[in-house]
C-alpha cells in the first residue's frame, strides 16, 4: 500500500487539530455533556469512521478498505472494554462528573501517544523477524483465555489499586480538591498535588497496558503501518462521548469479555496460521514455510461484525432478565491492569 507523505501529513495534522480543538473546548467549559452533545460528537466520528473507509476502498482497493474496517471494529470494541475500567477509575478515585471529561481527554491523548509507539515498534518487529508473529498470535489467545477466567471467577477488578499508582498517592502529597487539571496547588502556604494528577497517571498505566494486546490484535488483521494508525485513531476518537452517552448501558454488555475473548482468539489463530504461511524458524519444517490456510480480511470482518452483533444481542437479551445486583456480578471481570 502506496501512502504519500502528503497523505501522512494531512492525517497527523487534523488528528493533531480535533484533538487541540477538543482540549480547548473542554478546559474552556469543564462540565458533564448533555446527551444531545454526545449523540451529535459520536455520530460525526463514527461518520468519519465510515467515509474514510470508503475512501481508502476506492483510493487503495477493496482489500484494504475491507483491513481498515475490520480493524476499526476490532479497536472499538476493545476500547468499549477499556471504557468500563474508566468507569471503575473515576468512581474509585471520586472525579467529580463535571471534570470527567478532562480526565478522559488526557487518557484518549496518552492511549494514541503509547498506540503510535507500539505501533512504530511492532511494525520494525514484523518487517524484520516474521517469527514474531508467533509471539503476537499466542499473547493473543494467551488474554482470550485470561479474559474467559476472569469472567468466570466474577473477581471484583480494582485498577486503581496498581503499583504505579499506590507508589504516586504514597510519596506524593495529595490534596482532596479537584481543579480541573491544573495538578499542584496551595494549601496554607504548602504546595500539594491535585488527586487529579493521580488519575492520569492511573489512565496512563491502564492505556500502556491495554496497548499490549490492542497493537498485536490490529497487526493480526493488516500489517499496512498507515492503517493501523488510523484504525486505531477512529476507534480512539468519540470514546469520551461514549462514556456519557451509553453510561449504565454499557454495564448491561454482560458478555462484552467473553465475545472480545472470541475475536482476540480467533486473530491469534490467524496470526500464528499467518507465522506458519510465512515460516523461516529452523526447528519447525526445516524453515520452510507451510501450506496452511491464510484466513483473508474479509472474512475477518465478517468473523468481528458476527460476533459483535451475537454478543450485543445476548447481552442486552441477558440482562433485561437480570436485577441490578446480578448485572453488576456479571461485569465486575472487566479487564484491569495487573498491579
Amino acid at each position: 500500500m502506496e501512502i504519500s507523505t502528503l497523505e501522512w501529513s494531512v492525517t497527523i495534522a487534523v488528528t493533531v487539530a480535533v484533538l487541540a480543538f477538543d482540549i480547548i473546548v473542554i478546559a474552556r467549559d469543564p462540565h458533564e455533556p448533555t446527551m444531545r452533545e454526545c449523540a451529535i460528537a459520536l455520530a460525526v466520528y463514527v461518520g468519519a469512521a465510515v467515509a474514510f473507509g470508503a475512501w481508502i476502498w476506492l483510493g487503495h482497493g477493496h482489500e484494504y478498505g475491507v483491513q481498515f474496517y475490520a480493524g476499526w471494529l476490532t479497536e472499538y470494541s476493545l476500547s468499549i472494554d477499556n471504557l468500563f475500567v474508566f468507569i471503575i477509575l473515576m468512581a474509585a478515585l471520586k472525579v467529580p462528573r463535571e471534570y470527567q471529561q478532562e480526565a478522559l481527554m488526557v487518557g484518549i491523548v496518552l492511549a494514541l501517544i503509547f498506540r503510535a509507539i507500539f505501533i512504530a515498534l511492532g511494525y520494525q518487529l514484523i518487517e524484520n523477524f516474521s517469527w514474531v508473529f508467533y509471539l503476537f498470535g499466542a499473547f493473543l489467545v494467551y488474554t482470550a483465555v485470561s479474559l474467559v477466567k476472569s469472567y468466570r471467577s466474577h473477581e471484583d477488578e480494582h485498577p486503581e489499586d496498581n503499583r504505579v499508582v499506590k507508589f504516586a498517592q504514597s510519596h506524593l502529597n495529595v490534596g482532596e480538591e479537584f481543579r480541573g487539571l491544573k495538578l499542584w496547588y496551595r494549601v496554607n502556604g504548602a504546595r500539594v498535588v491535585s488527586p487529579m494528577l493521580i488519575v492520569i497517571i492511573a489512565l496512563g498505566t491502564t492505556d500502556l497496558l491495554f496497548a499490549l494486546d490492542s497493537i498485536p490484535a490490529i497487526f493480526g488483521i493488516t500489517q499496512e503501518p498507515y492503517l493501523v494508525f488510523t484504525a486505531n485513531v477512529f476507534a480512539l476518537m468519540g470514546l469520551r462521548q461514549l462514556y456519557f452517552l451509553l453510561g449504565g448501558l454499557l454495564k448491561r454488555l454482560v458478555y462484552l469479555s467473553l465475545g472480545l475473548a472470541f475475536i482476540l482468539a480467533f486473530i491469534g489463530v490467524k496470526l500464528v496460521l499467518h507465522a506458519l504461511h510465512e515460516n523461516e524458524l529452523p526447528f519447525i519444517n526445516g524453515g520452510e514455510p507451510l501450506d496452511v490456510p491464510d484466513i483473508s480480511a474479509l472474512v475477518s470482518l465478517g468473523v468481528i461484525v458476527v460476533t459483535l452483533a451475537v454478543t450485543a444481542g445476548l447481552s442486552l437479551l441477558a440482562a433485561s432478565r437480570m436485577t441490578e445486583e446480578e448485572i453488576e456480578d456479571k461485569t465486575s471481570s472487566l479487564r484491569a491492569p495487573e498491579e
